[in-house]
């Protein structure tokens, strides 16, 4: 946990305040001084915000890709890769894997009569 923690601390101090930088450079281009008119003589909300979504990106984005734990089984994967099979490549995926798993010694072909199976 304490090296999320390091993790998040060393974004937040390095790299987010270039959100700053780009919002900065952003009004240049187009020639505006503030964001907004909503605090004044700070340029509103977004100016005040600026480093804050590039923070809120990594947040999400870091916990997605090291935090959140995903729970796959063998089932789902399988399930989830057979549906954008059409019917006949299920089939065929079904006597591979038949296939396979008879050379492997794990089944005998006694126990798929139903699958017209050609070795």
């Amino acid at each position: 946990m304490q090296f999320h923690i390091l993790v998040f601390a060393s974004f937040a101090s390095l790299i987010a305040p270039f959100g700053g930088f780009f919002a900065s450079g952003l009004k240049r281009t187009f020639k505006v001084k503030d964001f907004g008119e909503s605090i004044p003589g700070h340029g509103g909300i977004t100016d005040r915000m600026d480093c804050q979504f590039i923070m809120g990106f990594f947040a999400f984005m870091y916990y997605q890709s090291f935090i959140a734990e995903y729970k796959a089984s063998v089932g789902s994967v399988i399930e989830t890769a057979i549906q954008g099979l059409s019917a006949e490549e299920q089939i065929e995926a079904v006597r591979g894997l038949t296939k396979y798993l008879v050379g492997q010694g794990q089944i005998k072909i006694v126990n798929l009569g139903y699958i017209s199976f050609q070795a």
